[in-house]
């Protein structure tokens, strides 16, 4: 039996679906060289405002420095609370995966508002996840920037959802509302593209990692980020032995503050331990420890033998979970979110308000003296927490 093809409308069914594949395929392209141009305009931009970019970028981090000196008149906030609050920060920073800028404009945004209001033991949380709030909104991706709700899980509903607005406006209206701030994230960033230091991912999150044990010191409160980057970097590429790039550590007190940094190396916190022992950041923190380890036992092998009365036991090799530093809270698996910190450790813990006697057994959940009615607005004695410091 024969077969009859049937007459067909239209020659251009079988090319229909490749014509729309290929304009997609073009449009893909398009986009590609307009990003592709847009990103070298930018560089050509970058390149001729460079100079006045890094001198308003200077301009800036004179402004938005903290004083130390107005911290240090607090009435309540001591500085033995400061680690506390920066290992819940740390964590929090690292539970909504956060750029690394947001975690040093959240302190430096803390430490402002520190040096110019009375901030009572009960707020200082509060004030915490304000400052880091706003940070991640100023320049976080949008869907990272951590929900109100969220913050009230982790400090263990310490606080009201209303708090935390409240708070949040009140930082702002402190700050006059002038949130940029150049982090040292910035300034390393920028010494890596002007060629002062390698592409070298190690070496910028040993960088990292030094900085950060610097937020838990108030020597380093007031240092410029600029300065901390230039010390940091030569810091971590000495360490990790990489050929050092960086020839103005002469200059503007960076010397000085490296040597500063590598006084403060030995006793990390365990929470910040921990985060820089993982592989993806490159177990950095694991690298610093034998490192140090390795200098101790040269320095006593170049040492003269000491009677044995004197002699002094070699630190053992700490583990991520064992480490010592900041006064670590015993309270096992965070099951609904992470820990708020012991924000008034009792005074029996501390000796001169310095030193600590022992481990702070602190409850699940630590909760602050609060006043009578709304926790938020201060009674008749609580009035200095709206009243601005005195400044030196």
């Amino acid at each position: 039996m024969a077969y009859h093809r049937q007459p067909c409308d239209s020659y251009f069914v079988e090319e229909a679906y490749p014509q729309r594949a290929t304009q997609e395929y073009l449009k893909m392209i398009g986009r590609r060289k307009q990003e592709a141009m847009a990103n070298e305009l930018s560089r050509q931009a970058s390149e001729a405002y460079m100079e006045d970019i890094i001198q308003h970028m200077h301009q800036m981090e004179d402004e938005t420095l903290p004083d130390v000196a107005s911290i240090d008149i607090q009435q309540e906030i001591q500085w033995f609370m400061r680690p506390y609050l920066i290992d819940f920060l740390i964590e929090a920073h690292a539970a909504f995966q956060l750029l690394p800028e947001t975690l040093f404009l959240a302190v430096n945004l803390l430490d402002r508002y520190c040096s110019r209001r009375v901030v009572y033991k009960r707020h200082y949380q509060l004030v915490g996840c304000a400052a880091l709030l706003i940070a991640a909104k100023y320049g976080d991706r949008k869907e990272r920037v951590p929900m109100i709700r969220e913050l009230k899980s982790m400090c263990c509903s310490l606080y009201d959802e209303d708090m935390f607005t409240q708070m949040e406006w009140h930082v702002l209206n402190t700050l006059e509302w002038v949130v940029g701030h150049p982090t040292i994230d910035t300034w390393l960033q920028l010494s890596v593209n002007d060629g002062l230091a390698y592409e070298d991912i190690e070496v910028e999150h040993m960088a990292w990692y030094i900085c950060e044990i610097a937020l838990y010191h108030k020597d380093f409160v007031s240092k410029k980020p600029s300065i901390m980057a230039r010390a940091s970097l030569a810091l971590a590429q000495g360490i990790l032995g990489r050929a050092e790039l960086t020839s103005d550590t002469d200059i503007d007190g960076v010397s000085e503050t490296i040597v500063e940094l590598s006084h403060k190396l030995d006793r990390p916190s365990q929470v910040l331990f921990r985060k820089y022992a993982s592989p993806h950041m490159t177990r950095v923190s694991t690298t610093l420890d034998h490192f140090l380890q390795q200098q101790e036992l040269m320095n006593r092998q170049a040492s003269p033998p000491t009677p044995p009365s004197e002699q002094t036991i070699q630190k053992p090799a700490m583990s991520i979970n064992a480490y010592p530093g900041t006064p670590q809270k015993p309270y096992g698996n965070m099951v609904n979110g992470y820990m708020t910190p012991p924000i008034t450790p009792e005074g029996e813990y501390f000796m001169n308000g310095n030193e600590m006697k022992g481990y702070h057994q602190a409850p699940r959940c630590p909760v602050t003296p609060t006043p009578s009615g709304n926790p938020y607005i201060p009674q008749q004695q609580y009035q200095p927490y709206q009243q601005d410091m005195t400044m030196h």
